[in-house]
């Protein structure tokens, strides 16, 4: 009788350690393989940030003529482009940050 009451107690004990072992998540990807694919300048980065970057700069000319130049930059430079659209009274349009986004996208 023993020998039933232990491996009952074993059998309900191992059930739950075997699920939760089988359920277990796959291993993540390593650390630099996601910053390696990350792009380096995206719509939440600081203006300031993509400006000091020639390429970037060169895209946000592109995309946004006059903004690094214009005379309130020193205003928005800390803003992103999504957080400064808003703000903008319309003179970012939502195309003209999709075309940004792929532009800052390209930039390794």
């Amino acid at each position: 009788m023993k020998s039933i009451a232990c491996a009952a107690l074993i059998a309900m004990i191992a059930a739950p350690v075997a699920a939760q072992t089988a359920a277990a998540p796959a291993p993540a990807a390593p650390a630099a393989t996601a910053v390696a694919t990350a792009a380096k300048f995206t719509l939440d980065t600081p203006i300031e940030t993509i400006a000091a970057d020639a390429a970037g700069k060169a895209a946000l000319d592109a995309d946004f003529p006059g903004m690094t130049s214009h005379p309130a930059y020193d205003q928005f430079k800390s803003l992103s482009l999504k957080a400064l659209q808003p703000l903008a009274q319309g003179a970012i349009t939502d195309e003209q940050l999709k075309k940004a986004e792929i532009d800052l996208a390209a930039i390794k």
